[in-house]
């Protein structure tokens, strides 16, 4: 399992009766989470709540006041990484604090490829509110292309950078359909040496229809695994699937990139670690390549 537990300034407090409670710097926040089967033991009174509506979305029950948006750090292995946090609609805060195994993961490979001389590009799809940008940026990457169809994301992911002290950096925030975006790619003949790929369990295809993670997975890997340089450094995929298990993106991993460029894939799933209680809150999981 990779587990993200060099964090300060978020913790995950405990998780039970299908919901987890999370400090965010200094606010508490309780908040829906399907794998939390278990019970919960006795909670202190989180700032908020969120309730999940039987119709669909829910809403925040307000128990103490807390600030629109605020920022929290992440001690990044070459740098410090900063996120803006704003609860939505739709319950979540606009980080995703589990990655981080998976931002050091990137940092790692990155720094050891710059100090080698070598240019680092990045492609990272499906790339939300841009913390996975960030820390390549951070880990001194050449280049980070970002997509996401989402003007806002981008929007959020342009100011995270502004954050992290890196709005200088050459990185590219597209609001663009990703699998049209990178076919395009592949006819322009661009090449990146990292790729991450964190595709929603549902979504929207190019004409309007909706398409399962399930479905489209292994297509999408093939396509953009062609964008790979002659000397890549990583492919990344993460799935918040829940009936899909690690060796299923181990697998797709196996068949696309090693016939070409032979290398290691492992899959595993992360993990949040509770403090006030032994236990890990599974999050979903990560399927690695590296040469």
């Amino acid at each position: 399992m990779y587990l993200s537990d060099r964090w300060l300034d978020y913790e995950l407090l405990d998780a039970g009766d299908g919901d987890k409670l999370e400090r965010w710097g200094d606010v508490i926040l309780q908040r829906p989470d399907p794998q939390a089967i278990w019970p919960h033991g006795h909670w202190p009174k989180p700032d908020a709540r969120y309730h999940r509506s039987t119709s669909g979305g829910g809403h925040w029950q307000i128990n103490r006041p807390y600030p629109r948006q605020w920022v929290i750090h992440y001690p990044g292995i070459q740098a410090p990484l900063s996120f803006i946090i704003e609860p939505t609609g739709f319950k979540h805060t606009g980080l995703f604090p589990e990655q981080a195994a998976n931002w050091d993961y990137c940092t790692e490979r990155i720094v050891t490829a710059r100090l080698a001389g070598r240019e680092v590009r990045i492609l990272n799809l499906f790339a939300y509110t841009g913390a996975a940008s960030v820390a390549c940026s951070a880990a001194g990457a050449t280049e980070v292309v970002h997509v996401d169809a989402s003007k806002g994301m981008n929007a959020r992911a342009r100011e995270n950078l502004a954050e992290s002290g890196l709005k200088d950096k050459v990185v590219r925030c597209l609001a663009d359909d990703v699998q049209k975006f990178v076919e395009r790619e592949i006819r322009r003949g661009h090449k990146y040496e990292g790729i991450i790929m964190d595709p929603p369990s549902y979504g929207r295809g190019p004409s309007g229809e909706l398409w399962k993670l399930e479905d489209a997975l292994y297509d999408l890997i093939e396509k953009a695994s062609q964008l790979l340089s002659d000397q890549p450094l990583f492919f990344l995929v993460n799935s918040y699937t829940t009936g899909l298990a690690p060796l299923v993106l181990r697998d797709i991993l196996s068949l696309v990139i090693r016939p070409r460029f032979g290398g290691r894939v492992e899959a595993e799933e992360l993990g949040l670690p509770a403090t006030m209680r032994e236990l890990i809150l599974p999050c979903g999981a990560t399927g690695r390549w590296e040469p």
